[in-house]
């Protein structure tokens, strides 16, 4: 089919251009055609990357469609097949990704990530007339077991794949000491989540805390990963095409769906921000109406603070615990 992308539409002025020059980037989930992983990776590699690793799992055709799309700009892009679910797919990818680079990638972004269907959470579907009892039990049965298991596939591949790529490149940044940073592609659902997508709304929280659990295990190390998750309001890729008319899925949030190549652009300024003022953060960006059917597009910085507080009661009446001795 080829791409049906135009990647000049991603050559960027020179002063967003510069965050990413000379960099070697890595991109999960880059393989899908109109989607946001490729429009990441035509924004890396039409602004002066040194190399742009097209990872894919399944999407073999587009992925080598993109790769060759690239290459036909003189690029020096390349492609990446695994399942970022499994720990063996992912680790045999090391030696080969660092060979093709010259080195470690040291720009990660983590944007693999399914979809559901949908369906209520906690509630069973709605009786049919002159349905039997048994045609039911059985019929919501399946359909308990199969909305589960969608779920199921949206958090492994999200929480599983991002957890497994950052493991592998922070290892390697720490052991070439050389500075990496990861970008992890969250959803505005995490913190303002929508019904009918549970799975995606745990798993897009799910990656809201990886900055901050790296940031604690690197410890002494840490100054040598930037990392921060962002949460995208919709963007219209193939997993949202069928919405992008529909006000009531989107409206809440903007006045119409964003384009792959504005969603690819807003990340390539943020990351030409000072690192100290990205580490260890979460950003949203946030879309307004600017008239003629353009868009203003602005981040802001969403902070996730835990509080705690007494209770009157527990305070009154705490518990005095012994183990009994043996």
């Amino acid at each position: 089919m080829g791409v049906t992308v135009d990647p000049k539409a991603f050559v960027l002025p020179d002063h967003l251009a510069a965050a990413m020059k000379g960099k070697r980037v890595f991109i999960t989930g880059a393989g899908k055609d109109r989607g946001l992983g490729q429009a990441f990776a035509f924004a890396a590699g039409m602004n002066g990357a040194a190399s742009v690793a097209i990872h894919f799992h399944r999407s073999y055709a587009d992925g080598l469609d993109t790769v060759d799309a690239l290459e036909q700009h003189g690029v020096n892009a390349f492609p990446v097949q695994c399942d970022v679910t499994s720990p063996q797919d992912v680790w045999s990818i090391r030696s080969y990704v660092i060979e093709r680079m010259g080195g470690p990638p040291d720009l990660i972004i983590c944007n693999s990530g399914l979809s559901e269907s949908g369906y209520v959470f906690g509630r069973a579907p709605r009786e049919k007339d002159g349905e039997s009892s048994a045609r039911r039990r059985a019929r919501v049965r399946q359909a308990f077991v199969s909305n589960l298991e969608e779920s199921e596939a949206v958090i492994d591949t999200k929480v599983d794949g991002f957890l497994a790529i950052t493991h592998l490149w922070a290892s390697e940044a720490v052991y070439a000491k050389e500075r990496a940073t990861f970008v992890y592609i969250s959803s505005r659902q995490a913190v303002d989540p929508g019904p009918g997508v549970p799975g995606y709304v745990v798993a897009n929280w799910a990656v809201v805390a990886l900055p901050k659990i790296l940031r604690v295990n690197l410890g002494k190390e840490a100054d040598k990963v930037t990392s921060f998750s962002v949460g995208y309001p919709f963007v219209r890729t193939g997993m949202t095409e069928e919405y992008a008319e529909n006000e009531r899925v989107f409206g809440r949030w903007q006045p119409r769906m964003l384009e792959p190549v504005e969603a690819a652009t807003a990340l390539v300024q943020l990351l030409g921000r000072p690192a100290e003022t990205l580490d260890d953060r979460f950003f949203q960006l946030n879309v307004n109406d600017a008239g003629d059917g353009a868009v203003d597009a602005r981040w802001s910085e969403v902070r996730l603070e835990a509080v705690e507080t007494k209770l009157g009661w527990s305070e009154e009446e705490p518990l005095v615990l012994k183990v009994a001795p043996e």
